[in-house]
């Protein structure tokens, strides 16, 4: 069977090329409008794309509807359609603009890919995500062990995550000399740092407690005065990874280098949640947490912007859309707290009736 064409793979790179350059898109953008090119190509057994056409959109858009996600094994989300016809979509609006390929392609048989309305609306509702609690994060971080470096960093990185709010990309490239503990902030350089859309800008120290603050120094001290590291050493060391004893590699200590990806920052959280008897949260749903945090104790619109800022956010609505959705629960409580406002500060019926009487009597 036919594996890949090569004139297929070529225009892909032009496009993947396309993506990074003039759209700005991350690495993982890409990465997924690849995934879903590999879906169809699969699909048409690696037919060229200059053979394309509306009846192929259709098929594979019924075809993909009844495939299985290989870990849940049930069928695949409306949001997952969505998302791999959209990226297939603009994929062959762009091609149909190539040379080459123009004259083949008609452009509004990309429109082809598109979902019903009624699915489109369904994959692109909001939904409420998990958002831990302060109080569970902090729990967390108290039932954290202690008793080696690793620990000791392991434990830091939480209390870190959500003392800043830092993305787990930002964390794991991150350095001692980022961090000022007089100052009580963050200097996350794009330069150096993996920041989203590689944006520089300075944290603050949220408010969420001494004791959390108190950790992330303390692990900051150990590494400079204990470990006698440097600025430009990581802020959060890889493990260093030796034949131990039993002749097995295990884990020896702290590596003098800083994470090649997120993974192992992924595995802390899970690990430390789940040995806290709590449901798995990722690093990115503390800054949920912060948002919310937010909308609770700021008071005045300059409150909330600086602490949109402070999580890197240019916009406020930015905050907001994508990270200030309050939860059902707390809706509720909300909408019942206002409701028993307004009636306790009413008039009864009956002294509403006699006042309304008098005032027409007046008239009269």
């Amino acid at each position: 069977m036919k594996k890949h064409d090569p004139n297929n793979e070529r225009i892909k790179r032009q496009y993947f090329t396309f993506l990074k350059e003039a759209k700005r898109q991350n690495e993982s953008s890409v990465d997924a409008v690849a995934k879903a090119l590999s879906r169809f190509e699969i699909y048409t057994k690696h037919h060229e794309f200059k053979t394309f056409n509306r009846h192929q959109a259709v098929a594979f858009k019924k075809h993909l509807a009844e495939q299985k996600g290989h870990q849940s094994g049930k069928k695949l989300s409306k949001s997952t359609l969505h998302s791999t016809l959209t990226h297939l979509k603009r994929f062959f609006e762009w091609l149909a603009g190539q040379p080459s390929y123009k004259s083949r392609i008609q452009y509004l048989d990309a429109e082809y890919f598109n979902l019903s309305e009624k699915d489109a609306r369904i994959a692109t509702a909001r939904r409420e995500k998990p958002v831990p609690t302060l109080e569970q994060i902090k729990h967390v971080i108290n039932a954290m062990p202690t008793t080696s470096e690793i620990e000791l960093r392991n434990r830091a990185l939480i209390a870190f995550t959500l003392l800043t709010g830092a993305r787990d990309s930002a964390i794991a490239s991150m350095r001692l000399k980022h961090v000022d503990l007089t100052a009580g902030s963050v200097h996350q350089d794009a330069q150096e740092v993996q920041t989203k859309y590689s944006k520089t800008f300075t944290t603050f120290f949220f408010p969420v407690g001494d004791e959390v603050q108190q950790i992330v120094a303390d692990w900051v001290v150990f590494l400079r005065k204990e470990k006698l590291w440097g600025n430009d050493d990581p802020l959060f060391p890889s493990t260093h990874i030796a034949l131990g004893d039993t002749r097995r590699f295990e884990a020896a200590g702290l590596e003098r280098k800083c994470w090649r990806s997120t993974a192992p920052i992924r595995k802390i959280f899970h690990d430390a949640f789940n040995n806290a008897d709590l449901p798995y949260y990722n690093p990115h749903s503390l800054r949920n947490t912060l948002a919310q945090l937010g909308e609770t104790i700021c008071q005045t619109p300059e409150d909330f912007k600086s602490w949109s800022q402070n999580l890197g956010h240019e916009k406020v609505l930015t905050t907001f859309y994508s990270y200030g959705t309050v939860s059902n629960q707390r809706q509720g409580e909300i909408i019942q707290g206002l409701t028993s406002k307004k009636l306790a500060s009413q008039p009864s019926v009956k002294e509403f009736a006699k006042e309304l009487a008098r005032e027409m009597a007046d008239l009269t």
